[in-house]
């Protein structure tokens, strides 16, 4: 049988709401962390964020924006835009690698334990001049996972910062549950299509620039967005998402799952397989 590699980037609300979910924090109860410390693990349960981790060196980076110089070629070229590049891992073999590296994948394991599997990659890349902004909203209120304890690794292709439209976190705003949130329609400027409101009054605001081959991890109930980018530089940025092995995908998304540390039951994660070209 021939593997799924497309998915729905934004599911059907109604699908997502009928199913029963677990949705809180649930801290992290790591006491001997491989490679973060005591300290970040300390953070991580107080802001629900981590930043800046460095994945590779600046000559890595190079390779990395080049391959994905030609992806982003092929996809334009074929009348996709910019945002269409998802379900990455199991498409191009380069993306299948980065989501298992180990300086990407050791850091997720202190957070999240020993059994961790991978399931999602989406490249977001704002184009120079993009007028499109991804407004505040959580992760959780897309997906069909439960309990919520998926994180998302934001690795940075280009330079991010402010003029071209970084990342934004309200930190602390994962410990407030799910958020509510209104619907954007197809005409709005907002990638996705969620937008929650006054997020000051979650937590602080926090801008997170990044330089290429940086990477910040955050958490799926943390509320997040970030601006256009009004600046003559592209932004992009690969987001790799991960998740205890003990959670269960609903909707078929445990078809995208790669078991990246430990182990998982099969029943539960039954492993995609890695794609042959890049």
């Amino acid at each position: 049988m021939q593997q799924q590699t497309d998915f729905a980037i934004i599911p059907d609300r109604d699908e997502i709401e009928k199913l029963d979910r677990d949705i809180r924090f649930f801290p992290s109860a790591t006491t001997a962390p491989q490679r973060l410390s005591p300290a970040d693990i300390t953070d991580w349960n107080e802001t629900g964020y981590l930043a800046p981790l460095e994945a590779y060196d600046a000559a890595t980076a190079d390779e990395v924006r080049a391959y994905f110089d030609g992806l982003l070629q092929q996809t334009l070229g074929a009348g996709r835009d910019s945002y269409s590049i998802s379900s990455a891992h199991l498409k191009h073999r380069r993306v299948w690698d980065l989501m298992q590296h180990p300086a990407i994948v050791t850091p997720v394991a202190d957070l999240l334990g020993p059994n961790v599997v991978g399931w999602g990659a989406h490249f977001f890349c704002k184009l120079p001049g993009d007028g499109k902004r991804v407004d505040w909203h959580q992760d959780c209120s897309y997906w069909p996972l439960t309990p919520t304890k998926t994180v998302t690794v934001w690795l940075a292709i280009d330079d991010a910062d402010s003029e071209n439209g970084c990342m934004e976190v309200v930190t602390g705003s994962h410990t407030s549950g799910l958020i509510e949130f209104a619907e954007s329609d197809k005409q709005s400027d907002n990638v996705l299509n969620q937008s929650v409101a006054d997020p000051e009054k979650y937590g602080r605001i926090q801008a997170t620039p990044l330089k290429a081959g940086q990477f910040s991890i955050h958490s799926d109930l943390l509320l997040h967005g970030s601006a256009a980018n009004r600046s003559q530089r592209r932004r992009c940025g690969l987001t790799l998402r991960y998740c205890p092995a003990d959670v269960t995908a609903h909707l078929g998304w445990n078809q995208k799952g790669v078991v990246v540390a430990g182990q998982a039951d099969p029943e539960r994660w039954p492993g995609a397989k890695p794609p042959q070209t890049d």
